[in-house]
């Protein structure tokens, strides 16, 4: 394999409407057990189960949506993407003591070391990226 191949790994689940958030969380994280980061980078894991929740939230809470959860691990980042069925693009909000919510993109900012929004033919893409503690 040449400098330029890129080996990755990935897994996907679709969380319907009516799924618990819980259960995201624990399929992701039996991804990152998997991994061995739940041994090796235990605060990473933790922001990306949070991220998870939240990303999760935001495809089932504002768009109305199943949503389309995928892992995929390339060596150097933990890419996690969010599928959902509105083009409403979120924006990290500053958290007000005058409204309940509206704190999940604002953490994932906090927390992931990049996020893009990604518009799709039906929907969009929330992607996180992770790199784990060297």
């Amino acid at each position: 394999m040449d400098e330029t191949s890129l080996r990755a790994v990935g897994w996907a689940r679709s969380l319907p409407l009516d799924s618990e958030v819980k259960a995201a969380r624990d399929w992701a994280r039996g991804h990152l057990e998997a991994l061995g980061w739940t041994t090796t980078a235990p605060e990473t894991v933790d922001a990306v189960l949070l991220t998870v929740s939240e990303l999760v939230t935001n495809a089932h809470r504002h768009a109305h949506s199943s949503a389309q959860l995928i892992l995929t691990w390339d060596n150097r980042c933990l890419h996690i993407a969010v599928h959902d069925a509105s083009s409403e693009v979120p924006a990290p909000r500053e958290p007000s003591t005058d409204r309940l919510g509206g704190r999940g993109m604002f953490l994932v900012d906090a927390l992931a070391d990049s996020w893009e929004t990604r518009p799709c033919p039906h929907g969009k893409t929330v992607v996180a990226c992770f790199r784990p503690a060297a």
